[in-house]
């Protein structure tokens, strides 16, 4: 994956991937902890928030907290 993608421009693609409807919303969280802002870049989560190599993101639809 490219380093300059967004969170939003993730969410776009594992959505269509999914064949999610235009009305339906995907959440995505790093290492379960947080939600990333949609302008956030993935490569920047991997510099802060990786670890051996990977970034670990879960995706789901429904808001998991709050």
């Amino acid at each position: 994956m490219e380093r300059g993608r967004t969170v939003q421009s993730l969410s776009q693609f594992i959505g269509r991937f999914l064949k999610f409807d235009a009305n339906e919303h995907l959440f995505i969280y790093v290492n379960q902890s947080f939600a990333p802002s949609p302008d956030q870049e993935v490569g920047v989560l991997f510099d802060c928030f990786g670890s051996d190599g990977k970034l670990i993101l879960h995706y789901c639809k429904s808001q998991a907290w709050g």
